[in-house]
């Protein structure tokens, strides 16, 4: 959620400013601007929409300089205009900020009582003036930055830059993440490796508090008590920041179809050639009496599937939270309780919270993250990595089927620990998933015909049962974001408890279900709607295909697959439903509207 980068240069910024906020796109924004310093002058320029708009207004209006900060703002405060676009400047200084200053009120009317107005309607306003009223009576300009981030409540990342200061930015961390990137004679700042990757693999994170001092030959940095502070400098794998399409139209079609790579990579990092299972030192399954799982959006919907997987394999009982809700109702923690915290950024602020809540209650704190070094990952006890590699369309793909498989992978190894007997084939049958993938994959030309007819409808339903209830929230989730058609997930035995009044020949009902142990339950549901009308999409396995196709208005065809790893599998589909009704709709594939890829506020 927003972008910050900051260059001290030794070439002009304005380009390499703009080329690092298209690498923080992904994010999701509605507004971008960037900041120079150039023979002493603080200048900006600031556009709505796109960055191409950005850039036009550069080509008729350039910012020369070679020290700069650049933003893409995700409106909270104030609607999306040029006006209430970062950078914002006072004076002799311009912020950037991603997060939520909370009190900016009660500030806004402090600096009001000295005279000071406003013109925006943002937060991040009250930072930028607050800075320059300090700087009034002669206070340097790092100083100044440090008085106003003291003032400051809520959670935010800021980057500073000052008018006649051309070797200087000041960086501050409260909850959003920052980085600090080491070239050589040159410094470089920016929300996270991904936006630096092309100017340095030298990589310094910033931890909760700091408080940081950039110039061209050096960086210093205060911890959240004002003392001096050491941060390691990490060397980062390029490799692991390429954003290319790689030829595909949208990076969610790239990482859709990367998903038989990044699930074996993901397998091979706890599965060796034996069948064995390996976790990391510090996550022993033998002492734990319950599991609390706890995360957002997609990532709660992985950790509701594996709940299944946790209490039918492993009989170890689960609670499933999500997170902006769980630790507001501070919930009591018993003795034996591994509290694991999911997600793909390893930055979202409600599962921040949520694990912080949990530090001094749980016995051990896991993190499940696609980013090893974010911050959710540097609060935790351990680390679990899912290898999905850089996710850049908003809409989880790649990172909802790797997530998947590691917690299996998990619930498969607690059963062993705990002395349970595994479902038969299993662990060996993992090895199959990716080329499983692979060949569901080849059901795009189908799922593309049949989403031409569901991007004419208003509302659509998704029913899954057992494990595949999950996947009809999951489904519904992505048909909404790409789509914004209106779609709701059931368990498809609670049709008839009220959702089967929505059912008419206008609502396509999208039926997720393997021929499974719940199958025929699924199929007698699927019925009811058929008996009313409803135009039904059937995913389903060959064997189901021959049983229940009858009266469908498509069947899409699933390679036959164990029972616990058909959730993993039947992502693909409700992933490819949604991305070729988007694509029918002509809505933005991988921005879309309202949406960021990192919340990094609450």
């Amino acid at each position: 959620m927003c972008g910050i980068v900051g260059v001290l240069g030794s070439h002009e910024v304005s380009p390499i400013l703009v080329e690092a906020l298209k690498r923080l796109e992904y994010r999701g924004y509605d507004s971008a601007g960037i900041a120079t310093v150039n023979d002493g002058h603080l200048d900006r320029r600031r556009a709505v929409g796109k960055l191409i708009n950005l850039s036009d207004e550069l080509v008729h209006n350039p910012l020369p300089g070679k020290s700069g900060i650049g933003h893409t703002r995700w409106a909270t405060h104030g609607a999306p205009t040029v006006s209430n676009a970062h950078p914002h400047q006072a004076g002799r200084v311009a912020v950037v900020h991603n997060g939520i200053i909370e009190n900016f009120k009660e500030l806004r009317t402090e600096l009001a009582a000295h005279g000071i107005t406003f013109v925006t309607q943002t937060d991040t306003e009250t930072v930028a003036l607050l800075c320059e009223y300090h700087m009034r009576d002669g206070t340097s300009a790092a100083e100044a930055a440090r008085k106003t981030v003291a003032q400051l409540d809520g959670a935010f990342a800021l980057a500073f830059l000052f008018d006649g200061e051309e070797d200087l930015i000041v960086a501050a961390r409260k909850g959003s993440p920052l980085a600090i990137g080491h070239g050589d004679g040159e410094m470089f700042v920016g929300s996270d490796a991904i936006a630096l990757a092309p100017m340095t693999d030298r990589i310094t994170y910033l931890d909760e508090g700091d408080f940081a001092v950039l110039t061209r030959q050096s960086l210093t940095i205060w911890d959240a008590r004002g003392n001096l502070a050491n941060r390691e400098m990490r060397q980062i794998t390029l490799e692991n920041t390429r954003i290319n399409k790689d030829g595909h139209k949208h990076f969610m079609a790239k990482e859709i179809a990367e998903q038989p790579v990044a699930v074996d990579k993901a397998l091979r990092a706890y599965l060796d050639d034996t069948g064995t299972i390996t976790l990391p030192d510090g996550l022993d399954f033998s002492g734990v009496e319950r599991l609390t799982l706890v995360a957002c959006g997609t990532a709660y919907y992985a950790c509701m599937v594996a709940k299944y997987w946790f209490e039918t394999i492993a009989r170890l009982p689960v609670e499933v939270d999500v997170a902006s809700e769980f630790r507001y109702r501070e919930p009591p923690v018993a003795p034996g309780t591994l509290a694991m915290f999911v997600s793909q950024s390893g930055e979202t602020a409600d599962t921040l919270a949520a694990l912080k809540y949990m530090q001094d209650k749980a016995d051990v704190i896991a993190a499940l993250v696609n980013v090893p070094e974010s911050t959710i990952a540097r609060e935790s006890d351990v680390v679990l990595p899912i290898h999905a590699g850089p996710e850049i369309s908003v809409a989880s793909t790649k990172a909802f089927t790797c997530q998947l498989t590691v917690l299996l992978m998990l619930a498969l190894k607690a059963a062993q620990v705990r002395g349970l007997p595994l479902p038969e084939g299993m662990p060996e049958d993992l090895r199959a998933l990716p080329g499983l993938i692979h060949q569901s994959l080849a059901s795009e030309a189908q799922i593309a015909r049949a989403a031409r007819d569901l991007a004419t409808a208003r509302d659509i339903i998704f029913l899954g049962r057992g494990q595949l209830y999950p996947l009809a929230l999951e489904g519904a989730l992505k048909l909404k974001e790409l789509s914004y058609i209106h779609a709701e997930g059931y368990a498809s035995g609670e049709l008839k408890h009220g959702p089967i009044a929505l059912i008419d020949e206008s609502v396509p009902v999208i039926v997720m279900a393997p021929r499974d142990a719940l199958f025929e339950k699924t199929i007698s549901n699927m019925q009811e709607v058929m008996a009313r009308g409803g135009r039904v999409v059937l995913v389903t396995d060959a064997d189901g295909a021959r049983t229940a196709s009858e009266g469908t208005a498509e069947v899409i065809i699933m390679p036959q697959v164990p029972d616990a790893l058909a959730p993993i599998l039947y992502a693909v589909p409700a992933q490819q439903i949604a991305y070729f009704t988007a694509i029918a709709k002509g809505t933005d594939v991988d921005q879309p509207r309202n949406l960021a890829k990192s919340v990094t506020v609450e």
